[in-house]
């Protein structure tokens, strides 16, 4: 028997299967790549700035809403933010494309909510995006709305 042929053939053998699994590797590499890739196209991030506060007291507190039936009530996502120079950035980060608005407050003194007068009249100062403001009532929905699509965009809201 020919052991050298036989070692041969088992060599030709390992190096077919690993070539095999190097082939497998870069082709679910490039699935993965690929995957991911459109999943980012579908995404953008949203910033909001927000001028003109008062002073820098407490923080503002900023909403996205990706319904009207959750637009003042529920926000999609949330943050407190510090207020420096009159002014603040929030950054949402990964929003998938879809229609969206926001709101957000003044918590000028740091209790976490939005503080209302008589007939719920806000005392502290608030925006929505595209600058919607409400008549007799909240702004609505339709006033603060934006498209989102697959690029990052800014919302200025001026107080």
């Amino acid at each position: 028997m020919n052991f050298s042929k036989k070692n041969n053939e088992h060599r030709n053998n390992n190096r077919w299967h690993v070539s095999k699994n190097i082939i497998a590797l870069i082709c679910l590499s490039f699935l993965t790549l690929t995957s991911l890739n459109a999943q980012d196209e579908n995404l953008a991030d949203i910033t909001v700035v927000i001028s003109n506060f008062d002073n820098n007291e407490g923080k503002a507190y900023v909403a996205l809403y990706n319904s009207e039936a959750s637009f003042l009530n529920k926000g999609f996502e949330a943050t407190f933010t510090k207020i420096e120079n009159n002014t603040c950035t929030v950054v949402f980060k990964a929003v998938p494309k879809g229609v969206y608005a926001i709101s957000m407050f003044h918590d000028e003194n740091d209790n976490n909510k939005l503080d209302t007068a008589i007939f719920g009249i806000p005392k502290e100062d608030y925006g929505c995006s595209n600058n919607a403001t409400g008549f007799m009532g909240p702004p609505k929905w339709q006033d603060a709305k934006f498209q989102i699509n697959n690029k990052s965009i800014t919302q200025h809201i001026t107080l």
